[in-house]
């Protein structure tokens, strides 16, 4: 690694790795809510809503503090898109469990589970990963996989979208199922984004 001979402000780390969590409880609340009564629902979406909100202002912060501070862990633009695309993952969970609940969508196609589970996945393997930024160790491993995961679920999605159109008649439910399969797919492309940059960022700093 190149020698730094200035001081770099750490709690960036901290912040991205909180950033990052807050991912695995959205995507274990998704999970949640798919199993869930219509009443039950309403309930988990409020906890959905609470920890995009938490990772707004985890991702405020990080902003914020990009303004006010002279040197960077690494290139504040890297910094800067890092934690969007960690905000990004978050908000198309949050849409996806949300419209569940607005459309009153009563029952979801089984993959619908497997794409949550990939997201799941994504989400763990992102929070593993983000305070291992310090020592830029093992993350060549964790990007190949998340490029793994995210064919895995393009192709979850693909497969869902013909099942879809070949088998929902009411084009009112078709509308709906869409926009939130949809949703769950930018969710899993936002964390191969965040994975696109950690390998950026590790290419820069090695």
């Amino acid at each position: 690694m190149r020698l730094r001979l200035t001081p770099r402000d750490s709690t960036y780390y901290d912040l991205l790795a909180a950033l990052a969590r807050h991912t695995v409880t959205g995507a274990s609340l998704l999970a949640e809510l798919l199993g869930a009564s219509r009443p039950e629902r309403e309930r988990i979406v409020a906890q959905l809503a609470e920890a995009e909100h938490q990772a707004d202002d985890v991702t405020h912060s990080i902003k914020r503090r990009l303004n006010q501070t002279f040197v960077t862990p690494f290139d504040r633009d890297d910094l800067y898109h890092l934690a969007s695309a960690l905000d990004d993952c978050m908000d198309a969970m949050d849409e996806a469990g949300h419209l569940i609940v607005l459309y009153k969508v009563a029952e979801l196609p089984m993959a619908v589970s497997e794409q949550v589970q990939v997201l799941q996945r994504c989400a763990e393997l992102t929070a593993d990963a983000m305070p291992r930024l310090r020592k830029l160790d093992q993350l060549p491993e964790y990007c190949v996989e998340i490029n793994r995961l995210e064919n895995q679920g393009d192709t979850l999605h693909r497969s869902l979208l013909g099942d879809l159109f070949d088998k929902v008649t009411d084009p009112i439910l078709l509308i709906k199922l869409k926009e939130i399969v949809d949703n769950l797919e930018e969710a899993t492309d936002a964390f191969e984004r965040v994975a696109h940059l950690v390998e950026s960022i590790s290419v820069k700093e090695s």
